[in-house]
């Protein structure tokens, strides 16, 4: 068995692409491996700022010979059947293929071809190149005259199996057994015979290959300088996975900035220094960290310092606010991560990210104190220059809708409508500041700050900051009922607008993040405990919104037009069209896109509950075509659980769906359902008597405790079957000999559909 080792070596990759590049480079040269059937052993990869490696342990000197019977057609057969069946095998005349003879089919054509194996290093010299070229790099371009597209110029390739290296070529870069180390501290090239030898050859020349030992490396070291000064590291996971892959011999050094830039909110001082240098924040000990590590993505369209505008791409995580006054505030020190050992201890590398850091945090605090002189209200005209979406508008337009949205969603929720809408209508406001122009992930938490510094409400300020909340499963959701009322507008406007102009996600794409807003309504009604028909409440967002279902129909003149078509198949003229017909066309429409949606938002909640361990087929048990409570949705669906979860529930499930399949089976065979009143008179036993009434009882109970919301009750009534169904079917023969004794035993079966139907639709649950 030997051993394959794969280096490909070039200028800097950028941080960001290097874990995925890795992962690719593995699952291509594998995939090829197991597509020749050689079968290996573990299989590694590792990535860095200038190299891709792979590492595949236990590899066989050839591929296995392959033995393949392949039929073919009968003796006789026409002639291009038997030439096409010829060429599939790879043989030149029928003289090379076996004639066999089966008793019931006749003579017909058999190949049998043996494959000899291939030396792994001949696979190996095919695919590694193939791999290189259809490297799925998110970004690549040529480089030279050459015809090869990687993210960064390739320099060289290692290729190492079994101690040789296998020769091959790639627009001119041939494969060697050859490496180099470090940049600047050990750039000569050296040889290498396997991994440890490389691995080992690489430590010595300055280069840590593996990007979780230089993680720790890093964090280690940042700990230390951080205790050594009476501080605290604030933690950022991704920042110290970007800062692995910038550099391939971690060195940690501390920095300094004028203490006169602490006058600056936090998190802008946390986002400058690692949005530009890459640097890791210092705090006073004592107190939880900044950094919730859940990123603020998805936010609305900011006017950049460029002047441009659009929706923003995902952005990278914004901390939360650090708690006001008391431990825990920034230290004006800074921890970043060098690629050499300098020789003057790093002392030079220091003072230049601290002319840099001063830089930034300077341009900060102007944009600070600018920011200020100017209040949220004042900056709201600017918001007509920003376009949300071609067809939705412009965030002018859409805060008009929010701020009715949230005043009227305010009641619902327990808010001041006041405070709502004063939140709704300054929630966007800081898009066209300065500091959100400079650092788009700060929008809303910059508003909050500006807001305060104003004067306004608490809640409305802190409404500013949280209606972008929840941005992923673990931010937290909104608590303040003003918060609830804009954030609940917010995402509401969104997917309502999107889906009116039929912007909705397909498969695996959603460029508007109309889930992630989907999932966000879905936790905040949830986690806040809030009860009211979400949709239902369409009679909210219909007056808002109805221009936006105007222009997804086609306008007022297509609508007229639509509208004569209509009075034209009923017989009608033109002229017999009213006002009304209008509204009536348009609030239909806007309809069909509430039901849209909620389907949508269903099939949302469906993932959120699955996510958190609840059987799928509850869920669908529970929801019905005009579900969308969606506190009561999951209030059934965890009784139901419960109730399955006893003996009674178990054994009534499987009386239940007992009954439903001889009926679904005798439905069929006659094609009509057993549906109507049951006639007592036809009862001949006494099971029959005591089912009857049972499910009266059952079915009453059951309706009562389901309209007054206790569920687990309305289970409790149903387990009451459980018996004298177990003793019907015990004892009763359904498919008696007289037809009208038969349909009567039918129907109260259905009858046990029709009453367990009003806690949950048990034919859609498994087991």
């Amino acid at each position: 068995m030997s051993e394959l080792l794969l280096e490909l070596f070039s200028e800097e990759i950028p941080a960001g692409m290097q874990a995925r590049a890795g992962e690719y480079l593995q699952r291509l040269v594998c995939d090829g491996l197991k597509a020749a059937g050689i079968d290996f052993g573990e299989a590694r990869n590792f990535a860095g700022p200038r190299r891709l490696t792979l590492v595949v342990d236990g590899l066989p000197d050839k591929s296995p010979d392959v033995s393949d019977e392949r039929k073919g057609p009968r003796v006789g057969a026409p002639d291009k059947a038997i030439e096409g069946f010829l060429r599939g095998a790879g043989l030149k005349s029928v003289d090379e293929a076996e004639v066999v003879t089966d008793e019931k089919k006749g003579d017909f054509y058999v190949a049998r071809i043996e494959k000899k194996g291939r030396a792994t290093s001949d696979v190996i010299a095919e695919l590694v190149p193939a791999a290189i070229r259809q490297f799925p790099w998110a970004k690549s371009q040529r480089w030279g005259a050459g015809r090869l597209r990687w993210v960064r110029p390739l320099h060289s390739i290692l290729c190492v199996l079994g101690g040789r290296t296998v020769a091959f070529d790639v627009d001119g870069i041939a494969s060697g057994n050859e490496t180099r180390g470090h940049r600047f501290m050990a750039p000569g090239a050296f040889g290498v015979k396997d991994f440890a030898d490389y691995e080992e050859k690489l430590r010595k020349a300055h280069v840590i290959l593996d990007g979780r030992e230089r993680q720790k490396i890093i964090l280690k070291g940042a700990r230390a300088a951080a205790k050594k000064a009476s501080l605290e590291l604030v933690e950022d996971d991704a920042l110290l996975a970007e800062a692995a892959g910038l550099v391939e011999r971690p060195v940690v050094l501390m920095g300094t900035f004028d203490e006169a830039f602490l006058d600056v909110p936090p998190e802008v001082i946390i986002t400058a220094i690692r949005k530009h240098q890459k640097c890791f924040s210092l705090r006073q000990p004592s107190s939880p960290s900044p950094l919730t590590g859940e990123g603020r993505g998805g936010g609305d369209p900011v006017k950049t310092r460029g002047g441009e505008s659009g929706l923003s791409a995902k952005l990278p995580p914004t901390p939360d606010p650090s708690p006001p006054g008391g431990g825990g505030a920034l230290a004006n020190r800074f921890i970043l991560v060098s690629n050499l050992i300098a020789q003057d201890g790093g002392k030079a590398i220091t003072q230049g990210n601290e002319r840099v850091v001063r830089a930034r945090l300077s341009d900060a605090k102007f944009f600070w104190d600018q920011d200020r002189k100017v209040k949220l209200e004042d900056r709201l005209p600017e918001l007509e220059g920003i376009i949300f979406h071609e067809k939705l508008g412009t965030q002018a337009e859409r805060v008009e809708r929010l701020k009715g949205l949230a005043r009227e969603l305010a009641p619902i929720v327990g808010a001041d409508p006041d405070k709502a809408e004063r939140a709704a209508q300054l929630c966007k406001a800081d898009l066209v500041t300065d500091m959100v122009g400079e650092f788009p992930d700060l929008q809303g938490l910059m508003g909050k700050y500006y807001a305060l510094d104003q004067g306004e409400d608490a809640s409305v300020a802190a409404a500013i900051e949280e209606h972008y909340r929840p941005q992923g499963p673990n931010d937290a959701v909104p608590k303040d009922p003003v918060s609830i009322a804009v954030a609940l507008a917010d995402k509401l406007d969104i997917l309502v607008g999107f889906w009116a102009i039929d912007e909705k996600p397909t498969g695996s794409k959603d460029p508007y993040a109309l889930r992630r807003a989907a999932l966000g309504v879905i936790r905040i009604v949830l986690e806040n405990e809030l009860r009211f028909p979400l949709l239902q409440t369409a009679h909210i967002i219909y007056p808002r919104h109805k221009e936006l279902v105007i222009l997804a129909v086609g306008g007022q003149m297509v609508i007229r037009e639509k509208i004569e078509a209509i009075f034209s198949e009923a017989g009608k003229s033109p002229e017999e069209i009213v006002d009304g017909d209008v509204e009536t066309f348009i609030h239909t429409e806007y309809w069909a896109v509430v039901g849209l949606l909620r389907v949508f938002l269903i099939e949302r909640l469906k993932v959120y509950l699955r996510d958190r361990g609840t059987r799928h087929d509850l869920i669908d048990a529970v929801i019905s075509d005009d579900s969308d409570d969606l506190l009561m949705i999951v209030s059934r669906v965890e009784a139901l659980g419960k109730f399955l979860g006893t003996d009674d529930g178990a054994n009534l499930l499987a009386g239940v769906k007992r009954a439903a399949n001889i009926l679904r089976i005798e439905e069929k065979k006659e094609k009509r359902s057993f549906t109507g009143e049951v006639d007592p008179e036809l009862f001949e036993q006494d099971e029959e008597k005591a089912l009857a009434k049972a499910i009266g009882e059952a079915a009453r109970a059951a309706e009562a405790a389901v309209e007054k919301e206790d569920f687990e009750a309305a289970m409790a009534a149903m387990a009451k079957l459980r018996s004298p169904v177990d003793a019907f079917f015990d004892n009763v023969t359904v498919n008696a000999d007289d037809p009208k004794l038969r349909e009567n035993r039918l129907k109260l079966l259905n009858r046990i559909r029709e009453a367990t139907l009003s806690v949950a639709d048990f034919s859609k649950i498994g087991g």
